[in-house]
């Protein structure tokens, strides 16, 4: 399933980069993936699907996944992946925002993808007219932190950073984002995904679950 209006991005080193990074992941990220996917059911939208790192923690209940995938090099592993889940995965290479036209959704997934986008919330009000009334976003996303990491953060996203990594930015303000573009937060947290004394830009992510308000 194709648009004539996707849009598609073909960066072989971020690629390369990426698909390193998700078959490395360390257990407790995935914890807590398969935690973010816990209690989803029917109808799911997954944005920012990478190397379909998340299909195979899709629950039961999930009765179809449309997975989005922009980067060309990435959208072929994510394929794989989701013939091998035990929910029903469509891959489709492109953007929420070009998407080709679908009916509602009960949810929408983005996992590490709010911090790579030109403009967070724009993307996040698309993502909230894709839902049914009362749909719900699950989010685990990089986000600003305070202090020295913090500034780290800037400089990160002011140099190398969003080069190397797909335009990722993790200077971020992504949970205040997500209510400005008319979600209503339900739950959430913050967990380190490295020591504290790791000097990278990455080193928290929030996990949160998120209803579009009436």
């Amino acid at each position: 399933m194709t648009s004539p209006t996707s849009q598609t991005f073909d960066h072989p080193f971020f690629a390369r980069f990426w698909t390193l990074m998700s078959t490395h992941e360390s257990g407790a990220m995935k914890t807590m993936r398969q935690q973010n996917l816990a209690g989803l059911h029917g109808r799911v939208l997954e944005i920012g699907a990478g190397t379909g790192t998340n299909f195979e923690f899709y629950p039961d209940t999930v009765t179809e996944v449309v997975a989005l995938e922009p980067e060309t090099r990435l959208a072929p592993q994510a394929r794989a992946a989701a013939a091998a889940a035990r929910v029903p995965i469509t891959v489709i290479e492109t953007t929420v925002e070009t998407m080709p036209a679908a009916e509602p959704f009960d949810a929408v997934v983005c996992s590490l993808v709010l911090c790579s986008v030109e403009n967070p919330e724009a993307v996040l009000r698309q993502v909230k007219s894709t839902l049914k009334p009362g749909g719900e976003l699950r989010y685990f996303e990089h986000v600003a932190q305070p202090g020295w990491r913090g500034g780290l953060q800037r400089l990160a996203d002011a140099t190398i950073w969003p080069r190397m990594a797909g335009n990722c930015h993790t200077h971020r303000e992504t949970e205040r984002a997500i209510t400005s573009a008319g979600f209503a937060i339900q739950t959430a947290r913050h967990e380190a995904t490295f020591p504290a004394w790791v000097p990278l830009p990455v080193q928290e992510v929030a996990l949160g679950r998120a209803l579009a308000a009436q």
